[in-house]
């Protein structure tokens, strides 16, 4: 990773805009780049300009911050930010790495810039991996997976038109799987998010089965899902 992330910040509100700004000046590996005050402005500026992460308002006029990051034609992370929870979904569809709801404490901002710097060195690049079963090296899309089980040192990979039963942990798979797309719910079942049909506090329902929430993994469950 560079030493510094250059940063785009995106935003009508000027008083929102210098909030960001300064979080990002107490920030060790962030570098703002430039500061705009609509979405015009910063696609003028990226004509020229190479940037890793920005920062977007959503609800602006003219062009939103959702329209802008479906245009923006470079590697670069983003990073919604909104006062309007509504947008969630919006924002889990276009893969941002977070979404921040105003008013944005620098203890919250910090958290989703950690989350950029983790994306960045471990995350797999690829949509899929590949595993080994049946004595060969399969390929498993992500975008395929409905969610892992664990059996001891089996585990089940449920995808859309198969199950494919690998000798593996589901630790070291958690490690493979791109966090922006799949959580952890319990010591034996990670589930895709995009693939969730429902939820409550104890169940996550997919493909017509419900899986069990553990105690333990159940508050950073339920605040994923509170982002999303």
């Amino acid at each position: 990773m560079r030493n510094k992330l250059k940063c785009v910040v995106v935003d009508d509100e000027p008083m929102a805009r210098e909030i960001i700004e300064s979080y990002i000046a107490k920030t060790p590996n962030l570098e703002l780049m430039k500061s705009c005050k609509n979405a015009s402005e910063a696609i003028l500026f990226l004509e020229e300009n190479i940037a890793d992460l920005f920062f977007l308002d959503i609800n602006m006029p003219e062009i939103t911050g959702l329209s802008l990051a479906k245009i923006i034609n470079q590697k670069a992370q983003i990073i919604f930010t909104t006062a309007y929870r509504d947008y969630a979904v919006d924002g889990f569809n276009l893969n941002v790495v977070d979404y921040l709801l105003k008013p944005i404490g620098f203890d919250r901002f910090f958290q989703a810039v950690q989350k950029v710097s983790i994306s960045e060195n471990t995350e797999n690049n690829t949509d899929f991996m590949f595993v080994r079963a049946d004595r060969k090296m399969v390929k498993v899309d992500f975008n395929s997976i409905l969610y892992l089980e664990s059996l001891s040192d089996y585990v089940k990979i449920f995808t859309s038109d198969k199950t494919i039963v690998i000798r593996e942990t589901i630790s070291n798979l958690e490690e493979k799987l791109p966090s922006k797309k799949f959580i952890r719910i319990h010591r034996s079942f990670i589930i895709s998010l995009k693939n969730i049909t429902s939820y409550t506090n104890e169940f996550i329902e997919i493909n017509q089965k419900a899986l069990p929430i553990s105690r333990s993994y159940k508050e950073s469950v339920l605040q994923k899902l509170a982002e999303v």
